[in-house]
């Protein structure tokens, strides 16, 4: 598939911020607006644990941030102010379709936010990671690997006061391009040896809806970049 060409110097930028060689970054959003979904299980607060891949060999990639916070999880709420027939200022908040994952009581005294859109692809259920209000994060891979906007896409499963995430890694998506398995928009930076997605959020959606419930394109449950949240209230 043809690939839309960016100027090296942008997609370098984008790199510092997508700084863990783990998880795809998507220029796009890996979601179309018709399957967005709302899953009030997901709200509250949770401990987060790194979970190991099938490869027992494979050491730990998350920063302290990311499991040494508390993980709370709320439906986003955009705040308008409104005239009312007085003709005084009124403020009413709107509920959005998404959630946002702020981070708290982690290592350091930085702020820690996404956006967490929910959406469904052949019944099952993912989650587009967007960087939200935040500031420096160092200490997280989640966030360093979206310091700019970009998107990393994981599977979520929800299991009593359990939700295991499993993100799209690099090399899985890298090897089913090399293999032509896939056919989707990507950029490759000589530079950093490495490639960002920049097809649309349709052809992201499609890839999905043919490859993701299979385990020979897309092994969730081997991918690297794994946590478990565990309910605290």
């Amino acid at each position: 598939m043809k690939r839309k060409l960016l100027p090296v110097s942008f997609l370098l930028l984008l790199f510092m911020g997508c700084d863990s060689y783990y998880m795809i970054c998507s220029l796009n959003p890996f979601y179309i607006e018709r399957n967005i979904v709302l899953e009030p299980k997901i709200e509250g607060s949770w401990s987060a644990h790194n979970v190991w891949p099938k490869d027992s060999s494979q050491s730990s990639l998350w920063g302290c941030a990311d499991t040494a916070s508390t993980w709370n999880i709320k439906r986003y709420y955009s705040r308008e102010v409104i005239k009312n027939k007085k003709g005084a200022d009124s403020t009413t908040w709107k509920p959005e379709n998404y959630y946002v994952a702020r981070f708290s009581g982690s290592c350091d005294s930085s702020k820690y936010a996404f956006k967490v859109v929910l959406f469904r692809v052949n019944r099952s259920l993912y989650a587009d990671f967007i960087p939200k209000d935040k500031e420096e994060m160092l200490s997280s891979v989640l966030s360093s690997s979206s310091l700019f906007e970009v998107h990393t896409l994981a599977r979520v499963i929800i299991s009593g006061q359990k939700i295991q995430l499993s993100w799209l890694g690099a090399d899985c998506m890298k090897e089913m391009i090399e293999k032509k398995r896939v056919r989707v928009n990507y950029q490759w930076v000589k530079e950093t040896g490495r490639f960002i997605l920049t097809a649309s959020s349709e052809e992201l959606t499609i890839m999905l809806w043919r490859y993701a419930d299979q385990a020979r394109f897309i092994d969730w449950e081997n991918q690297k970049a794994k946590l478990e949240l565990n309910r605290i209230n």
